[in-house]
């Protein structure tokens, strides 16, 4: 496969959706960062929205990426998006330059759609949000419902405007470069770029004495699932990620031993790494990226399909792991190997993709 050409005079825009803090924003800041410090391109975040508000959040400011409020539409430059419906009117406006479509997800690409109307799952969403702000958790996993429309409309995304007018594809997970595949898409239109941890969390040291019999789990994604482990498992102490700070939620994981997930997986998401990274034993489902072995590489025997039949088993799995801590961890050698060594991927990866 032949990488994208870039010119002496090229320039790179990297449309940002928001100027909130996520995993997936904070990966638009260092693709950035990448291409300027270690590719040598021009390359600017895009803020295509209100130029009075600060595009950049305080946690991001670490990058020092220039921004720009319009672009040069002319076809030796690119524009890099991320898959949400919300950029999609400040990407169909340019009509010369190259587009680049950035599948930091699957599923968000149509739950962003079935969300951006209030009136799709409106009394799902004011229950949840109650729910929420008590701290009692979610009693409607909207995203798991909402993804359940994808296999129906992801047969139609050939034709999607959206997609289809992009000239290169980026994935995010293996997940994602599947689902394109599998939807019609040539190969030699997508590039495997996936992400990394901020490496100063990956820095940071968590002795394993100071770890504790605690089941961390994310109330966010996945939580019906999630309430039936922990209703019959009264022995065992769950923790839920939820009103906390940041550095709250890191505390948790490094006093956790196993932190469970089985949500959705729209693309590799953060928090199962960074709770590998603090010492946590994984377990997973098999939603999304979590199937995928090159987005969630830990053993077989980690990863349940999110059935009433395999709720024993899971919390089976979840005692053993607190019960024989100091073996179970080493399972999970090879997945912080990986995570460590993405940064390094991703500028080798940019390099591959990136020609002159």
């Amino acid at each position: 496969m032949t990488g994208i050409r870039v010119y002496p005079g090229t320039k790179v825009y990297i449309l940002l959706p928001s100027n909130g803090e996520t995993g997936g924003l904070e990966l638009l800041h260092q693709l950035s960062y990448r291409l300027r410090t270690h590719l040598d391109i021009d390359a600017s975040l895009y803020w295509p929205f209100d130029i009075t508000s600060n595009p950049t959040a305080d946690a991001y400011a670490i990058y020092n990426n220039p921004t720009v409020y319009s672009i040069e539409d002319t076809p030796n430059n690119i524009l890099i998006y991320p898959e949400v419906c919300s950029v999609f009117p400040y990407v169909d406006r340019q009509r010369n330059i190259n587009k680049i479509m950035w599948w930091l997800s699957v599923d968000n690409f149509y739950i962003s759609r079935i969300l951006s109307s209030k009136l799709n799952f409106f009394f799902h969403r004011i229950a949840n949000k109650i729910c929420w702000i008590f701290g009692r958790g979610i009693v409607y996993d909207v995203p798991a419902v909402a993804s359940e429309r994808i296999s129906k409309s992801s047969k139609n995304l050939c034709e999607d405007r959206m997609a289809t007018q992009a000239n290169f594809l980026f994935c995010q997970s293996m997940y994602a470069h599947d689902f394109l595949i599998n939807s019609g898409f040539s190969r030699e239109k997508l590039f495997y770029l996936s992400d990394y941890l901020n490496e100063d969390f990956l820095k940071i040291n968590t002795p394993r004495s100071g770890k504790e019999n605690i089941v961390a789990y994310n109330p966010k994604k996945g939580f019906l699932f999630t309430r039936q482990i922990i209703e019959p498992s009264s022995s065992i102490t769950f923790v839920p990620l939820i009103n906390m700070s940041r550095q709250q939620m890191l505390e948790t994981l490094q006093r956790a031993k196993v932190y469970i997930d089985f949500g959705n997986h729209p693309g590799k998401d953060r928090i199962p790494r960074e709770a590998a990274i603090l010492g946590c034993c994984v377990i997973t489902g098999k939603r999304g990226s979590a199937a995928f072995y090159e987005d969630i590489p830990i053993p077989d025997e980690y990863k349940f399909d999110d059935k009433e039949e395999n709720i024993h088993r899971i919390i089976h799995r979840v005692r053993d792991c607190l019960e024989n801590y100091e073996e179970r961890a080493k399972d999970f050698e090879h997945y912080r190997r990986v995570i460590r060594d993405e940064p390094s991927k991703f500028i080798a990866d940019l390099r591959n993709i990136f020609v002159r």
